[in-house]
């Protein structure tokens, strides 16, 4: 009877060791994500990084950025992103099929593979929103804004409207907000513009950890 109560003490010492390793984050997505332009500790990663360190999450954050990526590149390597460590994913692509004027049933089908794989291996999600300009008519708009929310719901996943929501929050006025916070391209923030939207988002990544320190989506 010592012997096991000595083995059962160990095996909750070992669980205990389990429980206490940090929640390992993929954040897939493109030059966002990757922080196109900036030095690499002031890109969204890092940032976000340095956030819940300092709301005492346990997390590792992996950037999974590839400058110019789009939905499809996401799909192609979203297998050999989720290695064995990771507990959750951040999804934010999609920005380059809008500037390239891809068909939003390509993007949604792309993004649906990217959430089958997730979810094939029971990963918590977060998915990162974007919308798109008046450019290519209100039917395409109508078709890519919705793609988000409405995959985001069909595998239960945590849901963030849009990548640049924090920007607006931050300075109220959208002109106002791409004086202050975007580089000279127009399309990337620049550091204070990803501290603002880390800052926006940040509650919502801690949800996406919590989750996964939980062992998953409920």
């Amino acid at each position: 009877m010592r012997n096991l109560t000595i083995a059962g003490a160990g095996l909750f010492a070992v669980a205990g060791v389990l429980r206490a390793e940090p929640v390992t984050v993929v954040a897939l997505g493109d030059s966002l994500t990757q922080g196109y332009g900036l030095p690499q500790a002031e890109g969204f990663v890092p940032q976000m990084q340095a956030w819940l360190d300092a709301q005492g999450h346990d997390v590792v954050m992996i950037n999974a950025g590839v400058s110019g990526d789009t939905t499809a590149g996401g799909l192609s390597r979203v297998g050999w992103s989720l290695t064995p460590e990771v507990d959750a994913m951040i999804v934010a692509l999609g920005g380059n099929d809008l500037l390239r004027g891809l068909p939003p049933e390509a993007s949604r089908a792309n993004l649906d593979g990217i959430l089958a794989e997730a979810a094939a291996r029971e990963l918590p999600v977060l998915v990162v929103g974007m919308q798109a300009t008046s450019n290519y008519g209100p039917d395409y708009k109508d078709a890519f804004d919705a793609m988000y929310p409405e995959l985001a719901s069909a595998y239960d996943a945590l849901y963030y409207e849009s990548f640049f929501r924090g920007l607006t929050a931050e300075e109220g006025d959208v002109g106002a907000a791409r004086a202050r916070f975007m580089q000279a391209d127009g399309i990337h923030p620049n550091a204070d513009g990803v501290a603002a939207i880390v800052a926006d988002m940040g509650p919502v990544v801690a949800e996406l950890v919590e989750q996964a320190a939980e062992g998953g989506a409920q």
